[in-house]
């Protein structure tokens, strides 16, 4: 009888765990989700990616970045759904961004447009998502750089330069 107990009381505590895991990395993996697949199939690789972690779960816990993984585990099983970079319907605060960003962020490539999403999307370190894409941190920082330039000069924005005076 006790045997039962501690199962129960470890299959609790394993749920909660998990329940907390996800409320913490659920919000950020889905940012970056949808913003590399779009609302829907963003949507959806975050949930198979979630249910991966559970079925995964004992090594999920060891992970250094599980968040990063879990994108991974996201970009791959979506990979073969890809729809439009971003919605079909505007999100209800369109007005806060660049009316061009959309089909400029398309432009980039996957990667790029990743590295972008991620650091500047998500707030995530180049650490971080150089452990998710499986890259070097200068590779992250060397295409943010190229693809902000891209950006830039796509949207017409041209970079201030302090002056001395």
């Amino acid at each position: 009888m006790l045997s039962r107990v501690v199962q129960v009381t470890g299959a609790v505590d394993e749920r909660a765990a998990f329940t907390a895991f996800v409320a913490e990395v659920e919000p950020r993996l889905r940012r970056a989700l949808v913003g590399l697949r779009g609302r829907e199939a963003g949507r959806d690789a975050t949930a198979e990616a979630l249910a991966w972690a559970w079925e995964h779960w004992a090594e999920v816990q060891t992970m250094d970045n599980p968040a990063g993984y879990l994108y991974r585990v996201g970009t791959s099983r979506s990979r073969g759904r890809r729809r439009a970079l971003l919605p079909a319907r505007e999100p209800s605060d369109a007005s806060a961004f660049e009316p061009g960003l959309g089909p400029a962020l398309a432009a980039l490539s996957e990667r790029q447009r990743a590295v972008v999403v991620l650091v500047h999307g998500c707030g995530w370190s180049y650490t971080e998502v150089a452990e998710a894409l499986g890259v070097a941190k200068s590779s992250v920082g060397t295409h943010v750089a190229r693809a902000m330039e891209q950006l830039r000069a796509q949207l017409g924005v041209h970079e201030e330069v302090g002056t001395d005076g």
